[in-house]
């Protein structure tokens, strides 16, 4: 499914539309889901960057949002995250806050059933923002001279960076398709993830436009990741 993006006019409605769902949805849940689907709201409310399609708080202030202890803030983002509600982006290492972002997809599909106790207007409005599989209608152009980069990821050394496909996948589908899917595993040595790109062009247009994702992505599977870089 690709990444749901909240600009443009009917911005603020959609916005409007996904607290609702996480709302009936967590009215209709147990004690326990109800009580993170209300921390969440609040916690999108107050803090989420829609412009960016991220949340960046710290754990302190979220626990002062949410008026409890910052255990109980790290117990129920890891709830959060494992039921795939929210999607962790970066890391948070070296006194930098983690980043997260709303699977826009996840919250669709939990809250479905229950979007007819809105009003048919709401129902049908969110089966239209449903984010949808959709067929590949980019003509890939091949700017490689060298080896195809879309073999099978090889296990052992290489397994971080199959994981790290894997959030991307989750992440940017889109983006996984065109940009980072055609990156290939070379080494990690001394902190540097070092990846292998067919051309050129898609090296500098990675580096230039996705780098951030890209590293914050690794650094979730690679702790010590200091930077990636990409060869040709």
């Amino acid at each position: 499914m690709d990444a749901k993006r909240f600009t443009g006019p009917q911005a603020g409605s959609q916005k409007y539309d996904i607290l609702t769902a996480l709302s009936v949805a967590g009215l209709n849940g147990t004690a326990g889901f109800q009580t993170s689907m209300l921390r969440l709201v609040a916690l999108v409310t107050a803090r989420y960057n829609w412009s960016r399609d991220e949340l960046t708080v710290g754990q302190r202030e979220m626990a002062r949002l949410w008026s409890v202890d910052e255990r109980t803030v790290k117990r129920e983002i890891k709830r959060l995250t494992a039921v795939d509600i929210l999607m962790q982006i970066r890391p948070g290492v070296r006194g930098r806050v983690a980043a997260y972002r709303l699977n826009v997809a996840e919250i669709h599909r939990l809250s479905q059933p229950v979007w007819e106790r809105v009003g048919p207007d709401y129902s049908d409005r969110m089966a239209r923002q449903t984010p949808r599989k959709t067929s590949e209608t980019v003509v890939r152009v091949d700017f490689s001279t060298g080896p195809k980069t879309d073999a099978p990821v090889p296990t052992g050394e290489a397994a971080p960076w199959a994981r790290i496909l894997g959030r991307l996948e989750k992440l940017e589908p889109g983006l996984f398709r065109h940009w980072f899917s055609c990156l290939a595993y070379t080494k990690i040595d001394a902190g540097v993830l070092i990846l292998r790109a067919p051309s050129q062009f898609l090296a500098q247009y990675v580096k230039t436009h996705h780098m951030r994702l890209l590293l914050g992505t690794a650094q979730l599977e690679i702790l010590d990741l200091r930077r990636v870089e990409i060869q040709t």
